[in-house]
């Protein structure tokens, strides 16, 4: 597993997900994040029972966390951008979500290139930093400068400090923070 070719595929499939929040209807996008998570769990369910299934098992072993249950990032994405889809506005939901993939792919990247002080769960001081200041500045085109640090700051240190899978918490936090400051 490359971790590398991991986050960054988070970041481009992540801005996808993004992008389609923002560009179709919510009930559709409601619809297509439900059937999303519920094949995904039936594949991760097939790939966990030691089921080969064409396309995805090499994606999974180049993509996925040897100790993790297959599609595990991906379903909790899918579960976390669906909780916040239903809960925050389409818009808002929409800067949680890039939030959520500029964040937690930066700042793994940072942390495994310049990570030195570990913090909990593996996770650096020095990826932190960088990944809050990154995503920072991809929201200020989205949203005013102050509720972009704010957010970026906020939803880094829960990423850093939270026991919860970031995929889920980030964007909760990220629109939460949002929904007050806009």
């Amino acid at each position: 597993m490359n971790e590398s070719l991991r986050q960054v595929t988070h970041l481009i499939f992540g801005l996808g997900i993004a992008g389609f929040v923002l560009a179709f209807n919510r009930d559709i996008t409601i619809s297509i994040l439900m059937l999303a998570l519920f094949v995904g769990f039936l594949l991760s369910d097939a790939v966990t029972r030691g089921y080969t299934i064409p396309v995805i098992s090499p994606i999974l072993e180049t993509l996925e966390r040897r100790d993790a249950a297959p599609g595990k990032g991906a379903l909790f994405f899918a579960l976390g951008a669906l909780f916040c889809l239903i809960f925050f506005e389409k818009e808002v939901v929409f800067a949680g979500l890039v939030v959520l993939s500029f964040l937690d792919s930066v700042a793994t990247i940072a942390g495994i290139r310049f990570g030195k002080t570990r913090i909990y769960n593996r996770k650096s001081l020095e990826g932190a930093f960088i990944g809050i200041v990154t995503t920072a500045a991809a929201l200020c085109l989205l949203v005013p400068p102050p509720a972009a640090l704010v957010t970026a700051t906020v939803a880094g240190l829960a990423e850093l400090l939270s026991p919860v899978d970031d995929n889920l918490i980030i964007p909760v936090v990220a629109c939460t923070i949002l929904t007050l400051l806009l």
